[in-house]
């Protein structure tokens, strides 16, 4: 199988796998999380048993299967690698990386699978996951701009231009970003309005941040 199909289907696995994971994120933090806000103390285990359960499954290789595809694509590149794809591939792992070692685990011990405390579990989950939704609109727009970043912004080859002083800003944005999901606040995070609101704004900045800086 040469590269041309390589490409093609990788790229159709990573967008079919990012439905399901983005899809199934969108869910928990718009839908789930607020029914649970919600929901009598009667309801709560039968969905947490047999809804919540499930939908982790999905969930979780969801973005495990949107990583590994995303790893062949970066691998059929090669030297077309460009600093879109290297800023929402950064994203995209803090993503995948939140999802495995800080969602499920946590969420394992919120439904009753594993020991721990339940409070602060929730509590962790609950920031990881609300700072996948902010990162999720920014890792979008950078996975669009890969391939047609000529339109937003010229010179972005690694390879000619390397990293310049704007994408490394964007990059360490992440970076401090994913730092406050492991020990810091919610902020304004904390109510759909607001993470939705963070997220479109930080794709805003990070743009800005590429381009102009």
């Amino acid at each position: 199988m040469n590269n041309v199909w390589i490409d093609l289907l990788a790229r159709w696995g990573h967008g079919l796998f990012g439905i399901t994971w983005i899809g199934l994120l969108y869910y928990f933090n718009f839908v789930q999380g607020e029914y649970f806000k919600e929901a009598s103390k009667e309801a709560l285990p039968d969905v947490k048993a047999k809804l919540a359960t499930r939908a982790l499954w999905w969930f979780r290789w969801g973005a495990m299967m949107t990583f590994i595809t995303g790893v062949v694509l970066l691998g059929v590149l090669g030297a077309a690698l460009n600093g879109w794809i290297l800023l929402g591939a950064l994203l995209g792992t803090f993503m995948m990386l939140n999802v495995w070692l800080i969602i499920w685990p946590k969420q394992k011990v919120v439904l009753g699978l594993a020991q721990g405390d339940v409070a602060s579990s929730a509590a962790k989950a609950g920031l990881a996951s609300r700072t996948n939704v902010l990162f999720s609109a920014p890792m979008l727009f950078c996975m669009l701009a890969s391939k047609h970043g000529a339109a937003v912004h010229e010179g972005m080859s690694l390879v000619s231009a390397g990293l310049s002083n704007g994408l490394m800003a964007a990059l360490g944005l992440a970076v401090i970003l994913e730092l406050n999901a492991l020990f810091g606040k919610m902020g304004p995070m904390a109510s759909v309005k607001g993470v939705i609101h963070m997220s479109l704004l930080l794709t805003v900045a990070m743009v800005a941040l590429v381009v102009y800086l």
